[in-house]
């Protein structure tokens, strides 16, 4: 199984158990994400939505090259990409506010995945990126869309995006993106996160929640998310995209 659900006392988490391949997303991966998102959507009870991983060195390494590297043409990699751009988009406006537990380095679709969280906590001294610029593609699951919708500073975000490159959780936090740094226990570190706001009723968090989500419908979010894929599936059957994953495998 590449994923496990919990849940205890209404925090339900989705962990990626792939450590092997630094928890890179493949298709049971998405369907693990579907009912993770779908159980949050159906059960009032739930107060926070958490993503994590297993092993320690990789919270997410995007998407697997090792499955999806036979997608050669933009028709057959759009359904992997509109697939994980819907799922995206449903965890961005679940009712809960939901949170990205990182203790590894976060790459490529495994920023994207914690951009579409409104909460992302890092271990120091670990390194993220939307690296996506190095395959010669864009992010394809929305993540420059959520970027832009959710983050403030136009240049900061172009630069994040197009600069194509890892950068220290201290940089990113100081720049806004990481929410808090924590030294040690991740478990430890979500528990003192989660406990500033233990006096609030839940229907409080889910009633900020929906006027942030009314937002970005009123702005068709989703619509520029699918976008963003469908331009990224374009992308994604040119030479140079097949030519830097052939080297990226090969390293």
């Amino acid at each position: 199984m590449s994923f496990n659900i919990t849940s205890d006392q209404g925090v339900v988490t989705f962990t990626i158990t792939r450590p092997e391949v630094r928890n890179a997303v493949n298709h049971e991966v998405m369907e693990g994400l579907e009912q993770f998102i779908a159980q949050i959507e159906q059960n009032k009870s739930v107060k926070w939505g958490v993503i994590t991983s297993a092993g320690g060195k990789a919270f997410c390494s995007g998407g697997d090259l090792s499955e999806f590297h036979v997608l050669e043409t933009s028709a057959q990699a759009l359904p992997m990409l509109s697939r994980m751009t819907e799922l995206l988009y449903r965890l961005a406006t679940l009712p809960v506010p939901t949170l990205a537990l990182m203790d590894g380095a976060a790459v490529g679709g495994g920023c994207e995945i914690a951009a579409a969280c409104d909460y992302r906590l890092m271990k120091s001294g670990v390194k993220a990126g939307f690296i996506q610029g190095t395959l010669a593609i864009t992010t394809g699951w929305g993540g420059a869309s959520l970027l832009y919708e959710k983050e403030s500073g136009h240049s900061h975000v172009l630069q994040l995006l197009t600069r194509a490159q890892l950068h220290t959780a201290e940089a990113l936090a100081k720049w806004g993106w990481i929410t808090e740094l924590y030294e040690d226990d991740k478990q430890a570190a979500l528990d003192q996160f989660l406990a500033k706001f233990a006096n609030i009723e839940s229907d409080v968090l889910r009633a900020y929640k929906a006027i942030a989500v009314r937002k970005w419908e009123q702005s068709d979010l989703k619509s520029r998310m699918m976008e963003e894929c469908n331009q990224c599936s374009i992308l994604w059957e040119s030479e140079a995209h097949h030519a830097a994953v052939r080297q990226f495998r090969n390293r």
